[in-house]
């Protein structure tokens, strides 16, 4: 059977809500049978957002509206996170019962993509851990941070990379609920400046390899 073809859209610079949007037109093209996608952006600003658990309480979530952060609740797993400028977002939006792929594995599977990722890039310390932890880390801080919802067997929300990402914001927070555990950034383990646009080549070719397709480079979808 030849690779199935995954739709690739580059949204670029994008305020973070605006991103999701353009996942849920996708999820729900590809439960009404189109091919399927992976959304690439950039968040243009500060947001924490957070899964079906660990949403902020009211007083938190005051004080981190004061620092200028917009506050976004995602429909996947997992606890608060950061997301902002310098780093990239994906969600793979994928058929999981076609490919007869299971969940877990599923999960398993963008770790793979993001340690491939970190080593074409030089990062060749990146590991996984074992459960209950997800993600791809350096020592005990998380560089690539994993989340995701699979409704009707296909998946949306994703990973999230730190490139260049102002690692400061991660501390008015416990990162994915995860006390006792650091953040961290291609740039600040590589030793030199990882902007987005340097990745997207590198994780498309990781993406291609782990999920076995070809790649369609569609249209920027707007809003």
């Amino acid at each position: 059977m030849p690779p199935c073809a995954v739709r690739v859209l580059r949204l670029g610079l994008r305020p973070f809500p605006q991103a999701l949007r353009v996942q849920e037109r996708c999820v729900a093209a590809a439960r009404a049978g189109a091919a399927e996608s992976v959304v690439l952006s950039e968040p243009a600003g500060p947001v924490y957002a957070w899964g079906l658990r660990g949403a902020p309480g009211a007083a938190a979530a005051a004080g981190l509206r004061a620092r200028g952060a917009a506050l976004v609740a995602a429909r996947r797993g997992g606890h608060v996170t950061f997301h902002g400028p310098g780093q990239l977002v994906a969600f793979p939006v994928l058929d999981l019962r076609r490919r007869r792929l299971p969940l877990r594995r599923y999960v398993g599977a963008l770790q793979e993509l993001s340690l491939r990722l970190c080593r074409r890039l030089g990062l060749g310390a990146a590991r996984a851990l074992p459960p209950p932890f997800t993600g791809v880390w350096v020592g005990d801080s998380k560089v690539c941070a994993i989340g995701v919802h699979c409704g009707h067997h296909i998946t949306s929300h994703g990973l999230a990379l730190n490139c260049c990402t102002d690692l400061s914001w991660f501390e008015h927070i416990v990162p994915c609920g995860l006390e006792g555990k650091g953040v961290t950034s291609l740039s600040r383990e590589l030793g030199r400046h990882v902007p987005v646009e340097h990745v997207l080549g590198p994780f498309l070719d990781s993406f291609q390899e782990v999920f076995d397709c070809t790649l369609v480079f569609a249209e920027d979808p707007g809003d």
